[in-house]
């Protein structure tokens, strides 16, 4: 099952609560209780989704209680609340879901590529924490499979569309303009974060021509992170208001606990200075201040301002939900094999298991090598039809077809090698 909540359905400051603390949250809901053997959590800048292994159906309503709780300690939100906030999606449900997500289709800008990468990196923090399990890992790798094939049958993603690519359309027409448009190769620029969205941002600066690139980090890492771009980082420890004296574009992405840029140290670092200048946050728990926008020559895009702008629709986005539905009713069929099937292999390894015991008791002398293949073809020949059958009920959930060929295998007799 999964629990979801994404900026279709929620505000933005909504989801940065939820997601406090979040990687702890899947560790703790698996020590909870043991109606949960697995979870995956996939928190970006405009979801947070939980991906439970719950051991039975029946036990869903308290694998939601302790996410609630668990969430609930973290957020300042009451269990209640968190509980409204997260929608339930179980089965071929929540397979779809994850598909549609992990292709883009479920993003703010449909069809945005980095989610992608998102997804991978959800299931490798769980199998680093402990928390993932064969479904799960099952789950999200068909998830990925999926997400190559919507790209590869539509090209959905292609076109370079991503929220960092929108963001930087929008930051486009304040910057200072030449008689082109932006000459983006006079750009100065001001990167905030050295995690996986302020590479996608840079990559994207870099796509448009961008060479004067600075970063900062309030964690002090930014210089390891520019060396191996190829760009200049701050000292740590370093001023950030100076620096932008001379910037014309801030890019934010750290999500650092704490406004990194305020509006009263802006407002005080500006003072005197006509240069106008743009400010993009992409980071859910906001690096800079909202009220920066008040101050003159600053202008500022935030993830809502990437919501307003996104477009809704694209063409091949029909094909793309197509694929998507196979893909997700697919692995739901192969889900059902794999769970159905261990009654099929039990009878199967009856008669079979049966055959070869019966056969290696036979006397050394007494031993018909050419009888024996002869029984054990005759036999796979009377299994096989039942089987076949079985699994082919199985995939598509056709439970009385399932009961009726696993009957027909249960009266499928243990050969007599004595005959």
């Amino acid at each position: 099952m999964s629990l979801v909540a994404s900026h279709h359905d929620l505000d933005l400051t909504v989801l940065e609560r939820l997601q406090s603390d979040v990687h702890a949250v899947g560790r703790e809901v698996v020590a909870a209780t043991n109606a949960v053997t697995g979870a995956v959590v996939l928190a970006t800048c405009n979801r947070f989704e939980l991906y439970l292994d719950v051991d039975d159906t029946a036990h869903a309503p308290r694998a939601r209680r302790a996410v609630a709780q668990a969430v609930a300690a973290r957020s300042g939100y009451s269990p209640d609340d968190v509980a409204e906030h997260l929608r339930p999606l179980v089965g071929a449900d929540a397979s779809e879901h994850l598909f549609a997500v992990a292709s883009g289709l479920e993003s703010m800008v449909v069809g945005e590529r980095e989610i992608a990468g998102q997804v991978r990196r959800a299931l490798t923090t769980a199998r680093r924490d402990g928390t993932t399990t064969s479904t799960l890992e099952a789950l999200f790798q068909a998830a990925s499979r999926a997400s190559r094939a919507v790209e590869a049958s539509t090209g959905l993603g292609s076109t370079g569309r991503s929220v960092v690519g929108v963001a930087l359309d929008l930051a486009a027409r304040t910057l200072p303009q030449g008689e082109a448009g932006v000459d983006w190769s006079a750009v100065r620029c001001v990167l905030v974060g050295t995690g996986s969205y302020a590479g996608a941002s840079l990559a994207a600066l870099k796509a448009r021509g961008v060479h004067d690139v600075r970063v900062y980090s309030p964690s002090g890492r930014a210089g390891a992170f520019a060396a191996a771009r190829g760009v200049t980082g701050l000292p740590a420890g370093a001023d950030l208001l100076p620096e932008l004296a001379r910037t014309d574009l801030v890019v934010a992405c750290s999500g650092a606990a704490g406004t990194v840029l305020g509006v009263e140290a802006l407002a005080a670092a500006r003072r005197g200075s006509a240069q106008p200048l743009t400010v993009v946050d992409l980071a859910l728990r906001h690096d800079v201040d909202p009220d920066v926008r008040t101050l003159p020559g600053v202008a500022l895009v935030s993830l809502q301002s990437v919501a307003e702008h996104a477009p809704a629709e694209h063409a091949a986005l029909s094909r793309a939900r197509d694929v998507v539905l196979e893909a997700a009713e697919d692995f739901e069929a192969d889900r059902r094999v794999r769970e159905w099937d261990p009654a099929v292999v039990a009878e199967r390894t009856r008669v079979l298991g049966a055959l070869e015991a019966a056969l290696a008791a036979v006397p050394p002398e007494a031993r018909d090598e050419a009888r024996a293949r002869t029984l054990r073809r005759r036999t796979r020949r009377l299994l096989h039809g039942p089987t076949v059958a079985a699994r082919a009920a199985a995939r598509v959930g056709d439970a009385a077809g399932y009961a009726r060929a696993l009957a027909d295998l249960a009266a499928v007799p243990v050969p007599d090698v004595s005959a």
